[in-house]
């Protein structure tokens, strides 16, 4: 289920209770996160709120801290790639039509492959549409390195690849005869006169954008939940929002409001939350869940499996002894032995998703979210996953709901000062029209 969430094929997971979600707090925390980032949210059919607030805030705090600690993770990686890179070794993504990666990481040409790759260059370069070459690809039953049939997208992207005229590429590097070539220049260059030729319009990189209230803002007025939308308008620049579901269909009048300044203020509130005697408070309670909950269930099935595998195996090694149909069991010793091989793989990976937190480390993230200014986006990420259930907004004002409550605070004091009207064709208005909302006196 939590796979099938990359697909975005459905918005919300319903539970009969939220404590029979996962197995163990930092389990839950975990996948509670991944399905938000996705925009799916966790719903209970007995209660609005999971257990009591202490545990709440506990599951905020290790979700955000699970995201760190996997971002530190990800970081190791990165350097690792780094190195690989600098030599022109395989850093573990697929290697393309045409190429092979050896034990030692070196890329070589595997000359069938290679031979298809010649000829849909050639092909093009010809004049052959992208479509018709695709058509006969699919025809022949030949597919790309990834086992799947040619599409737009997959011709594009080997007929756009330096790789075949010898540069390895990594990140924003290129190195010249990095890798062993598979075209000449001459034809490669061709091709990309024609690419360019035939492209009508010019793609632009727009950094995505991160929505920290998605699967928690809803509209105050139909309580239909608000998403996350950006446009450009005329003159260029770009404008990011969130907007009522209903709104966009036309049957709600919400209007939008500025991303970043509704962010700001329920962050600015979140932090009136987090004091020294909070986090300490919190610190002490987390570490001492941790210590509960220091091996997830996964680990430990892994382990149950790895401890019945090794006995089968000594088994078998005890059979042999005794001279019993030893080619059976030395079949059987090899289909052990590689079972063993896998589970320990597994479990090596499993315990590097493992996170143990000291009451220390806890502290330290905890003040490093609450110490303004609160510039960082994870700072803000934290706050948000921690302390806020959900946000109801209105035109002049929101509700906020905070995790392990069931009480609405109205947040009156300041208001929403930046809300735009409702879209027309489609493009934000300009910044002239603006309303500012004056605070009640």
């Amino acid at each position: 289920m939590i796979a099938d969430s990359d697909n975005k094929t459905f918005e919300g997971v319903l539970v009969y209770q939220l404590d029979r979600f996962a197995r163990n707090r930092i389990d839950c925390a975990i996948y509670k996160s991944r399905l938000k980032k996705n925009g799916i949210k966790v719903i209970s059919a007995k209660e609005n709120i999971s257990e009591d607030a202490s545990g709440i805030l506990m599951e905020g705090v290790l979700e955000s801290m699970a995201e760190y600690y996997s971002a530190e993770l990800s970081q190791k990686i990165r350097r690792g790639m780094d190195i690989n890179a600098s030599k022109c070794l395989s850093t573990g993504s697929n290697p393309g039509l045409g190429y092979k990666v050896d034990k030692d990481r070196k890329f070589y040409i595997d000359e069938d492959e290679a031979k298809i790759v010649v000829e849909i260059f050639k092909r093009y370069a010809r004049g052959e549409t992208k479509k018709e070459i695709i058509e006969d690809l699919k025809r022949r039953q030949i597919k790309t390195s990834r086992g799947n049939y040619f599409a737009p997208n997959s011709l594009c992207h080997i007929l756009r690849n330096k790789r075949y005229i010898g540069i390895y590429i990594y990140k924003d590097k290129e190195i010249k005869d990095g890798m062993p070539r598979i075209l000449d220049d001459d034809l490669f260059y061709r091709v990309q006169e024609r690419l360019d030729k035939n492209m009508y319009t010019k793609s632009q990189n727009k950094a995505k954008e991160e929505y920290l209230l998605t699967t928690k803002l809803f509209c105050g007025h139909c309580n239909e939940m608000m998403t996350g939308y950006s446009g450009t308008s005329k003159t260029g620049r770009s404008y990011h929002y969130y907007i009522c579901k209903n709104a966009r269909k036309k049957k709600c009048d919400k209007k939008l409001v500025d991303k970043n300044y509704l962010e700001d203020l329920v962050v600015e509130y979140c932090l009136k939350l987090l004091d020294k005697e909070s986090i300490k408070y919190l610190a002490k309670m987390i570490a001492e869940e941790c210590k509960k909950t220091e091996e997830s269930y996964i680990i430990k099935d892994l382990k149950k499996k790895l401890n019945e595998t090794e006995t089968a195996i000594n088994n078998l090694f005890k059979a042999l002894e005794y001279g019993t149909a030893s080619e059976l069991v030395l079949a059987r010793l090899e289909e052990r032995q590689k079972d063993k091989a896998n589970l320990e793989k597994e479990l090596a990976i499993e315990e590097t998703k493992n996170i143990i937190l000291s009451e220390d480390e806890i502290t330290a993230f905890l003040t490093y979210i609450s110490s303004k200014p609160v510039t960082d986006i994870k700072q803000k990420k934290a706050l948000i996953n921690i302390f806020v259930h959900s946000v109801y907004l209105y035109d002049d004002h929101f509700d906020l709901l905070l995790n392990g409550s069931d009480k609405r605070l109205n947040i009156d004091n300041i208001p929403i000062t930046y809300i735009d009207a409702a879209l027309e064709n489609n493009e934000p208005v300009h910044s002239s029209s603006v309303q500012r909302l004056v605070p009640p006196n």
